[in-house]
């Protein structure tokens, strides 16, 4: 028995396909490109919903809202790989090449001149007291999640503590921390 055929597409179907790309490509390209870092993350991202969306217009139920659809899957992509980025603990990003997960780059460059350095320097510091001056509750449960990688189902089952608890923990310490380092941003 041989299995079903898929019916190859038309020619028509192809053209729309190929003059939706082209339509499209640059709007959502830079979408992508304004909330993912990494160029090369961007294009896969890019090249990945596009491939979604080939595949997609072949199937039997065609898509209604083209340009609506292209850039609710593109959102789906980027939340898709901040979720799992979020998921590699600090460990881990020690070990790796991979810059973008590497916490010393969020704060400015020792060696980018005087005036870097010292603004690095005044940041860590802040945020230090910050982080002391928080309950020993939340700042522990940000510490684990934020800094260790550690998720709270895991801090959960080693503590005990209800993850909506843990969850309402780590709110207080970022909104704190907020408030604690706005001044230090607002210069």
């Amino acid at each position: 028995m041989n299995p079903p055929k898929t019916p190859s597409p038309s020619a028509a179907q192809e053209q729309h396909i190929a003059d939706t790309v082209e339509r499209e490509q640059l709007k959502l390209g830079n979408f992508i490109r304004r909330r993912v870092r990494d160029p090369t993350d961007a294009d896969d991202i890019l090249q990945d919903v596009f491939q979604e969306f080939i595949e997609a217009c072949r199937l039997p139920a065609p898509i209604e809202q083209a340009s609506a659809w292209l850039f609710r899957v593109a959102r789906n992509r980027i939340i898709d790989r901040f979720r799992k980025r979020k998921e590699t603990s600090l460990d881990d990003i020690g070990d790796s090449d991979d810059e973008a997960y590497r916490l010393d780059l969020l704060l400015p460059s020792g060696d980018a001149g005087p005036e870097a350095a010292y603004a690095r320097q005044l940041l860590l510091h802040k945020l230090h007291k910050a982080l002391e001056a928080l309950p020993a509750n939340q700042r522990d449960v940000f510490i684990a999640h934020e800094l260790e990688g550690i998720s709270f189902k895991d801090m959960a089952a080693h503590s005990g503590v209800p993850v909506n608890t843990l969850l309402a923990r780590k709110r207080y310490a970022v909104l704190f921390l907020r408030t604690q380092l706005q001044d230090f941003y607002n210069d």
